[in-house]
């Protein structure tokens, strides 16, 4: 009987991983089975951008599979149970139920409400796909002179902003910054990101909590109102509660506890990738949820997996974050690289050759996406002996 795999998620940690264990491992021996709420790969990247109007290239995941023996089921997971080792889903398909011998959970994360009163009615947000067509068709409709006000000043904020000023500027756009502009970047870099602000007519509320949304406007915590006929939530990450309700070990956050190898400290039949992932960088510090983390976290946990089906020592990739690349709009952007304690080095690329940058590294990570076993090899390895359809696999 083949070993199953079954990776949940097929966001960038998720397809990335997927494809290279398939490019790494017999069909002989083992059976690959992603399962995805959606049929289309989701830039996630890229949909600030396709909240404001633009449109992104569509990769069906059934084309992006095609021919890797990797198996694809379009299913909404709704439960884990890692003592049965087992995935519950419901989809077109009707409730489900997947075995696994091995698991990598990558269901990624979503906008965090902080239990803030009117987010979930009338706020939107550009974490999801659905979420972020919601605004497109919520935008499309707004005449000049509409006002839109973006909540949170980290990277998603700060792109969504810019973006929408540049694409509409026929609306008002504001953001709501809990503290000072850019206050992460060196001071090179935060002079650049105002002038951006300023070139597109970004209005800029700083040290402003925002602790209520209504549908016209939002309640700051000092009592005023900012107008708006948009409010866009982006005040960080949250993971899906199933993790946590699974009774696999995971942090406050809710994502799951693992080792360096991004295995489950509870369960060692269960891997986590990207924001899923609980893991500990190489400054002793957690990975924060960004596209780098599901990088280096999906790595790990695929190098891990192949070399303990197979028998090998298990190897070590970095887990070290080297900076933030911003794009503010479609012509500008900041590069800003980060030292061991995640302090911005007073070195940064800016305007439009790092807007080039950002570019090449949205496109490359299309490229890999679409290509997610970047050539099938000659040969792949055969699982050891000792990895039976347990899942237990040779000890670390």
């Amino acid at each position: 009987m083949k070993h199953r795999i079954v990776v949940l998620g097929a966001g960038y940690a998720g397809a990335f991983a997927a494809g290279n264990l398939a490019r790494r491992l017999s069909p002989a021996d083992t059976e690959i089975t992603v399962v995805n709420a959606v049929p289309d790969f989701v830039e996630r990247m890229r949909l600030h951008q396709l909240a404001v109007g633009q449109d992104l290239a569509v990769r069906k995941l059934a084309d992006v599979f095609a021919g890797t023996g990797v198996r694809l089921r379009l299913a909404r997971v709704t439960g884990v149970d890692p003592e049965r080792r087992t995935v519950a889903v419901t989809g077109e398909e009707g409730d489900g139920e997947l075995g696994y011998d091995t698991l990598l959970y990558a269901l990624g994360s979503s906008a965090a409400r902080h239990g803030v009163p009117g987010v979930a009615e009338h706020a939107f947000d550009v974490t999801g796909l659905a979420s972020a067509l919601r605004l497109r068709e919520r935008l499309d409709g707004l005449g000049a002179g509409g006002t839109v006000l973006v909540v949170g000043e980290g990277l998603t904020g700060i792109e969504t902003a810019t973006e929408l000023a540049e694409s509409r500027p026929d609306l008002e756009v504001a953001l709501a910054a809990r503290g000072e502009l850019g206050a992460w970047l060196s001071p090179k870099a935060r002079r650049h990101l105002r002038r951006a602000f300023d070139r597109l007519g970004v209005t800029v509320h700083e040290h402003t909590g925002v602790e209520a949304v209504e549908p016209s406007w939002a309640v700051c915590a000092d009592g005023r109102s900012i107008p708006a006929d948009v409010t866009v939530w982006s005040a960080g990450f949250a993971v899906h509660p199933i993790a946590a309700a699974s009774g696999l070990e995971v942090a406050e956050t809710g994502q799951i506890v693992v080792d360096r190898t991004m295995r489950s400290v509870s369960h060692p039949d269960v891997y986590a990738a990207g924001d899923s992932a609980y893991a500990i960088g190489e400054n002793g510090r957690p990975l924060p949820m960004s596209c780098a983390s599901a990088g280096f976290t999906n790595m790990q946990a695929t190098a891990a997996i192949i070399a303990r089906l197979t028998g090998d020592e298990v190897p070590t990739t970095g887990l070290k974050y080297y900076g933030n690349h911003i794009s503010l709009g479609r012509r500008d952007a900041i590069f800003q690289m980060v030292d061991g304690d995640v302090r911005s080095k007073s070195w940064y690329l800016g305007g439009r050759t790092a807007a080039r940058l950002k570019a090449a590294v949205l496109k490359g990570a299309g490229w890999g996406i679409a290509h997610p076993t970047f050539g099938m090899p000659k040969r792949r390895r055969r699982l050891a002996a000792a990895p039976a359809v347990s899942g237990v696999g040779v000890a670390a």
